[in-house]
């Protein structure tokens, strides 16, 4: 398409839509952004785990995962939950998940979901740089909490792919554990040890996503809330506007889709089908009570699936997976679970009484990496699909998105990130 200034429309101002406009727009084009919420960041990027973690950057779909999903589903405080109806895409997905659960399928993914993420953390830090943006930002790693010795005799399968892209990692026994995050010391019987990612970082991505859509208004970017965006209208294998709410039909050069779980609908009717389903999540927000009892950094409880981050002066605890479609409930024991495992392993750091529960959509693929890139339409690209690792993700998927509507080599070979690679598997 060229270098030159483009009219780009970008739908969605999550935290993935938000980062694309920002380098869109430092690339100089004229970036307009659509969003139905009063301001950005409000659905998936409102209130997540906080992590920033290339390290911890995994597919679910791996060897084994089958026969874990039933022990899963079968506890009490149980991380994954699936509510069976008639909804034949879940099944569709759950199928295709399944054929990525082998160890050459895992290895793939995990490598280039890495190669994105570390890109990716380090493209915020040279944002944060350059604009001198805050947003709770910790860069004091993660620690991946084992509570079983099962569970620290299994942790081979990730380092390897750790070592063969060189993320740093350090294997702690319980007093390693402790000196990375000394409130553990006040339960000291409940982990036999732990994986350390000193690179990964935590952050509140609501506040970043609100302040850099700030930094973006005053580069030029025009952000239009409260639009809802009804269907994309195509001729001659490009699109050639966008109908939204009330009947006004928008223009551009490009368009980028970028509405996490709705993108697919969006999508749908020009006949390009993205694999993604809404991976429903939920988090408990609580003050801390005691800054010595509560987290550094982000603990992740692989017993539980639930991370426990710091931010601010706040505990941010996430977790679960619910299969149950677009359903938005808050579900009690989705809040018990969070509640469990922050109170278990930080008994004294936060004030559960006073948290605050949320629950949101996560747009996962069946092979855990986001479609990212070009699709059969010249002027219409995708960025979605980034599960869990959205927040991880955004700035390296919206550089590397810039970069290929610009007609530039991105610094990190994309050439399996767009939707291409499902027609190829198939």
């Amino acid at each position: 398409m060229g270098c030159k200034a483009m009219r780009i429309l970008i739908l969605g101002s999550g935290v993935v839509g938000t980062t694309s406009a920002y380098y869109l727009s430092r690339a100089g084009h004229e970036v307009t952004v659509l969003d139905r919420q009063p301001a950005a960041g409000m659905e998936t990027s409102f209130a997540n785990a906080g992590q920033v973690s290339p390290g911890y950057s995994s597919p679910w779909a791996g060897p084994g995962i089958p026969v874990k999903a039933v022990k899963w589903l079968l506890m009490h405080h149980r991380p994954l939950v699936v509510w069976p109806g008639l909804d034949p895409k879940l099944y569709f997905w759950l199928a295709r998940m399944l054929a990525n659960c082998t160890e050459a399928a895992y290895r793939r993914n995990k490598a280039r979901m890495v190669r994105l993420a570390e890109f990716s953390r380090d493209a915020l830090d040279e944002l944060r740089k350059d604009t001198g943006i805050t947003y709770d930002e910790r860069t004091l790693g993660t620690l991946q909490l084992f509570r079983t010795q099962k569970q620290l005799d299994h942790v081979h399968a990730d380092t390897e792919v750790l070592d063969v892209h060189g993320v740093p990692y350090d294997l702690l026994d319980p007093a390693g554990c402790i000196r990375a995050e000394p409130a553990l010391a006040r339960v000291r019987g409940k982990f036999v040890g732990g994986l350390r990612l000193p690179g990964d970082e935590t952050g509140d991505a609501h506040l970043f996503t609100q302040r850099l859509a700030e930094i973006c208004a005053r580069q030029g970017v025009t952000f239009r809330y409260g639009v809802t965006v009804d269907a994309l209208r195509q001729d001659g294998g490009r699109i050639t506007g966008v109908a939204v709410s009330g009947g006004e039909v928008l223009t551009a050069d490009a368009y980028v889709a970028a509405m996490g779980s709705y993108t697919p609908a969006l999508l749908a009717p020009l006949g390009i089908r993205l694999p993604v389903y809404p991976v429903k999540g939920y988090s408990l927000t609580l003050p801390i009570a005691d800054p010595d009892a509560a987290p550094r950094s982000t603990v992740m409880d692989e017993t539980y699936k639930v991370a426990i981050t710091r931010l601010g002066d706040r505990i941010r605890v996430g977790g679960t997976a619910e299969l149950a479609g677009f359903n938005l409930s808050l579900r009690a024991p989705r809040r018990a679970t969070l509640a469990y495992s922050v109170g278990d392993l930080f008994p004294a750091g936060g004030d559960i009484e006073e948290a605050t529960f949320w629950t949101g959509l996560r747009p996962m693929t069946p092979d855990g990496t986001p479609i990212v890139g070009a699709t059969r339409f010249a002027n219409l690209f995708t960025n979605t699909g980034h599960g869990t690792l959205g927040w991880t993700m955004a700035c390296g998927s919206g550089r590397v998105l810039a970069d290929i509507i610009g007609g530039r080599a991105p610094e990190i070979d994309t050439s399996d990130l767009s939707v291409a690679r499902y027609a190829e598997a198939a």
